[in-house]
């Protein structure tokens, strides 16, 4: 997978992209990410790429040239599944987004900064436009890598245990189970006996009760009808 991410403050991501899984997914060649900066493309001496809100207002807006400018140009060189731009009021991310892009080839993320982003930019060349919760940030630099982080993680060969991302919370529509390992007690605290069973039918029959359980406590949102009556019967 190759992405492509726009940003007015590139040095941003420069740690992020060298250290922890991103590093990984990049030194093992699954993942490139190259990172552009606006500035580069921005107008008059001083590549300016902001400028005040027509009608009046607090906050600058990203002008559409050097956005079209940059996208354009990467789009010169090929074709990108998707154009993502990160802002509060795109559609939620949730594990079916970042399992649906892991399977895409060429992805382009916008990072807004200042008050907004000039309207004719989503309008025209975003495709997808996604939020990281209900909450405004200085950019989108930080939900960026968060999407990055999500969808790399999923792409077969970056995780050296294929199958953890697969038993991963959401993945089946719940919370994940509780986990325990060494020691057996601690603290007068001990694991369940189940799970020193060594008995596997058991152990999977407990993971998936306590997974289902766990998801009533803390999010009963994710359930259907069928599903909590399935745990009343428990």
């Amino acid at each position: 997978m190759r992405i492509d991410v726009i940003s007015v403050i590139p040095g941003f991501f420069e740690s992020s992209l060298e250290k922890g899984l991103l590093g990984i997914a990049r030194k093992k060649e699954h993942v490139q990410v190259y990172v552009h900066n606006l500035h580069d493309y921005g107008l008059g001496k001083y590549k300016q790429v902001d400028d005040t809100p027509f009608g009046g207002g607090a906050g600058m807006v990203i002008r559409p040239e050097p956005v079209f400018a940059c996208i354009e140009a990467l789009m010169t060189e090929r074709s990108y599944d998707a154009v993502i731009f990160m802002t509060p009021d795109g559609d939620r991310i949730d594990q079916s987004t970042a399992n649906r892009l892991s399977r895409l080839k060429n992805l382009i993320i916008l990072c807004g900064h200042y008050k907004a982003v000039d309207e004719r930019i989503r309008k025209k060349l975003v495709t997808m436009e996604i939020s990281v919760g209900d909450v405004v940030l200085s950019g989108g630099e930080i939900p960026a890598l968060l999407l990055m982080d999500a969808v790399a993680r999923l792409i077969p060969g970056v995780l050296g245990d294929s199958e953890s991302a697969l038993t991963d919370s959401f993945q089946t529509g719940m919370l994940d189970c509780e986990y325990y390992t060494r020691p057996a007690e601690f603290r007068g605290m001990r694991v369940p006996e189940v799970l020193l069973s060594g008995h596997h039918k058991k152990i999977e029959e407990w993971r998936s009760e306590n997974a289902l359980k766990r998801t009533q406590e803390r999010r009963p949102d994710l359930l259907d009808g069928d599903s909590i009556e399935e745990l009343r019967k428990k």
